[in-house]
């Protein structure tokens, strides 16, 4: 975990005797090891935090064993951003962007229009999960509608589990974070159910800095001061990626020694550069000669990253 335990963390929490639960979380050092071999604009970082921010609330929703992808499809700027968050809570996330459209989105805009700068104004938001037990496999896909993904993951939950829910995200180059908070069905068991418009006035105040720089309790005391808020043990968030040496060896020998050592003629090396994380695999002449000399040791050769 960060060195301040207030980082990479998911925590849930329930507002005792209201029908109302929540899930915060807050990523550092998880989310700056996440970007360290891409240097996305800084507009598109930012809604790619609150994507990663917003596949770890979900996942901490559900009870499953295996992998929830967030998927955005947009119409603007960015095209394709994925963020992937493993029962588990590893997480890995890429975007796919135009350079030129995304260059002229000024950190000035409000959030509505960055927003919309950033996905077109269209587009949809997909959530899949994918579930180890039994091959299980969910998707639900709603409309990227309103100012911000927020709303448009509100309208997921509408959607799909019909909860009355609100949402808060936020990025930035060092850090995410995201709060969620549903009504549950059922009568209130012994108060007043005063917590959830309290607690929906609270979101709708709540600003994406306070989100990012509060530590959970000061922030749920500040949102809910009327009410007992009992806050759950934290389950550490970590940056987890599953390329490695195994698997791109495994590629190259599958693509064969002919082809590899075509590419090694023409390049002078042979460098595969993972999709989602952005961490380069680079084979000079020894270690493609390893790979084809004892394709059959399991080993990988040395590599130069």
């Amino acid at each position: 975990m960060d060195a301040d335990s207030g980082y990479d963390a998911v925590r849930r929490f329930i507002v005792e005797n209201q029908s109302v639960r929540g899930q915060w979380v807050r990523l550092g050092e998880a989310w700056r090891e996440l970007c360290a071999n891409s240097e996305y604009p800084a507009a598109v970082r930012a809604l790619l935090g609150e994507a990663v921010a917003a596949s770890v609330l979900l996942a901490a929703t559900l009870k499953f064993q295996g992998r929830l992808t967030l998927q955005l499809n947009g119409e603007g700027a960015v095209r394709l951003m994925v963020a992937q968050c493993t029962h588990q809570f590893g997480v890995r996330a890429i975007a796919h962007y135009d350079e030129a459209l995304a260059a002229k989105i000024s950190g000035e805009l409000a959030r509505g229009e960055a927003f919309r700068a950033l996905t077109g104004g269209g587009g949809r938001f997909t959530v899949t999960v994918e579930a180890d037990e039994r091959n299980l496999r969910y998707q639900g896909i709603v409309p990227l509608a309103g100012a911000s993904l927020a709303e448009s993951l509100e309208d997921y939950f509408n959607a799909s589990e019909q909860l009355p829910t609100r949402v808060r995200l936020a990025g930035d180059a060092g850090r995410c974070a995201g709060l969620l908070i549903q009504k549950l069905p059922g009568t209130d068991r012994i108060q007043a159910p005063t917590a959830w418009p309290a607690a929906q006035r609270a979101m709708a105040r709540l600003e994406p800095a306070t989100l990012i720089e509060q530590p959970v309790e000061p922030l749920l005391s500040s949102l809910l001061p009327a009410y007992d808020v009992r806050l759950f043990r934290a389950s550490p968030v970590v940056f987890e990626c599953r390329c490695g040496e195994g698997r791109v060896t495994s590629l190259l020998r599958a693509l064969g020694a002919q082809e590899v050592r075509s590419i090694l003629a023409e390049e002078g090396a042979v460098t595969v550069t993972c999709e989602f994380c952005g961490r380069p695999y680079r084979f000079d002449a020894e270690a493609v000669d390893a790979l084809f000399t004892h394709p059959g040791t399991g080993e990988a050769p040395a590599l130069i990253h």
